[in-house]
């Protein structure tokens, strides 16, 4: 009998229960205050930076802080444009433009989190500062937070659509069985072979120059690629970057700057965002001034022929390359004379001249003090051969890899590599240089080759520790007030380059690098 009453007062109980919840339930009205205006937020504007038209952009954030003590419902969270706005809203993980009776709990808050593809209209200008409101709750008590986004009008290159569904390729290389790599892409046609400064250019996939053509670029020419794109220079092709010398180090007005397609500043330094220039075997005369080439995976990938053609692969003057994910400037087989050149920090080395050819590099800084990684890569590596993916050895002869008042750095302790194949040829002779190492910490793999006393390889060039930049840690390179290199260069290496890479003359007493120091 005991039992039986037991168990009847606990089904009493739940039953009680259950109502309870179930009342509660559906009389929200009571849980929830309607929002009177006195919302909170993280930011009085949101910003959402500078965007290309039609291509989106990073998500920003927005917090909305309820910091009274009650439970309450904002009965609006949308755009004033509504559903014609460009921006794109989520709140709480649900995605819309507008919503109604968000809840919100007392000393709580919620993410709003914005996105836009803002477009320009044919006859608008090229830049669009676009606007619209977020809005908070209704009628009077409606708080408002202003969404901002620079927009700005770009030429757009892309591969075509083909029609069963896939797109245009292009070949971009052979992998170890020889067999041709094709990637996305296309050819650019007669009327895009001049990049001009009037617009910035967009690229999507591998643009590649047609055979028998010039890809020419204007002096302040902007050029952005989209991730895994770059520019292709086939065979019988060539590239003329014709940078000039600015006057605004800020905004280097005249320079030539390759990027990725990602305005926003949190990208303004990261590596890998686009593939990089690719100058294919067969394709010569390619000549570069003045460009400004950041955060690709290889900057520059020049393939010569292995016989070395009297014409130049590539002639590169005041460049700068730096933040690539793997390399900056790879020549494989290739001739390249190089001068008044920064190549900055890497994942491996700054400059790679592998499997022979012919290399001249005056008043370059090669600097490498990569901190997003482990580095296994010298600053500087020359080699004759390399290593297939079956382990078989191929090369050629490395006719000349010669370095005249040059800098080579690097947060490492010994940033030269000279790996040398005795089947080749292996030519190299560093002048005025000064090289980041140590004599404890040579090699032991052809130590004979960093005896600096040996004057058919090396002429007043030292060893150092520290080279005094002023700011190594993002890629500026100019000398500081202690620097060793400081009118160490030797005058006749540098009659050939007069001035520096800011057109500071240096004639006088050079110092080694590619920055004259003034003392400013």
């Amino acid at each position: 009998m005991y039992y039986l009453i037991t168990m009847g007062r606990h089904s009493i109980i739940i039953a009680l229960l259950i109502l309870f919840v179930s009342f509660a339930s559906c009389r929200k009205d009571f849980e929830y205050a309607s929002s009177t205006g006195n919302l909170e937020f993280s930011k009085d504007t949101v910003f959402l930076d500078t965007v290309f038209a039609n291509l989106g952009s990073s998500t920003y954030s927005l917090k909305v802080y309820n910091r009274g003590k009650e439970d309450i419902s904002i009965p609006f969270i949308g755009l004033e444009q509504g559903e014609a706005s460009f921006y794109r809203l989520n709140v709480d993980g649900v995605a819309g433009k507008t919503f109604t009776n968000i809840p919100l709990l007392a000393k709580d808050s919620l993410y709003v989190f914005i996105e836009t593809t803002a477009k320009i209209e044919e006859n608008n200008t090229d830049q669009l500062l676009y606007t619209d409101i977020l809005q908070f709750g209704k009628d009077d008590q409606t708080q408002k937070i202003p969404l901002i986004t620079l927009v700005q009008d770009a030429v757009f290159l892309f591969p075509r659509s083909l029609s069963d569904g896939s797109s245009e390729t292009v070949p971009i290389g052979y992998d170890a069985e020889g067999t041709e790599i094709r990637a996305p892409g296309f050819e650019l046609q007669n009327d895009q072979l001049n990049f001009t400064n009037e617009k910035p250019y967009v690229i999507y996939g591998f643009a590649a120059v047609p055979k028998g053509q010039q890809l020419s670029i204007d002096a302040g020419a902007r050029v952005h690629f989209h991730q895994n794109s770059g520019l292709l220079i086939p065979a019988k092709a060539s590239l003329a970057i014709n940078g000039s010398l600015s006057s605004d180090l800020e905004n280097l007005e005249n320079e030539v700057i390759f990027e990725g397609d990602r305005l926003e500043p949190e990208y303004s330094n990261v590596s890998g965002q686009w593939s990089g220039i690719r100058i294919a075997r067969g394709s010569s005369n390619n000549t570069i001034n003045h460009l400004t080439l950041k955060n690709a995976s290889v900057g520059i990938f020049v393939e010569g022929e292995p016989s070395l053609p009297s014409p130049p692969t590539l002639d590169i003057q005041n460049t700068q390359i730096y933040n690539s994910l793997q390399v900056n400037l790879w020549g494989k087989s290739a001739t390249i004379n190089g001068k008044n050149l920064v190549l900055g920090s890497a994942g491996n080395s700054s400059l790679y001249c592998s499997s022979g050819g012919s290399y001249t590099f005056t008043h370059t800084t090669i600097a490498n003090y990569w901190t997003k990684g482990f580095r296994n890569s010298a600053t500087l590596t020359v080699s004759n051969y390399q290593l297939d993916a079956k382990g078989n050895t191929t090369g050629n002869d490395l006719l000349k890899a010669d370095f005249e008042n040059c800098i080579i750095a690097g947060s490492g302790n010994f940033e030269l590599s000279l790996d040398k194949n005795d089947s080749y040829t292996y030519n190299y002779y560093f002048n005025n240089c000064l090289i980041n190492g140590d004599e404890d910490k040579i090699p032991t793999q052809n130590k004979e080759l960093y005896d600096l006393n040996n004057a058919d390889t090396y002429q007043n060039t030292t060893w150092i520790q520290a080279v005094l930049f002023e700011n190594a840690g993002i890629n500026d390179f100019q000398l500081g007030p202690n620097a060793p290199a400081l009118d160490k260069g030797d005058k006749t290496a540098a009659l050939s380059t007069p001035t520096d890479i800011l057109g500071v003359d240096r004639t006088a007493t050079p110092d080694i690098g590619a920055y004259e120091y003034t003392g400013q």
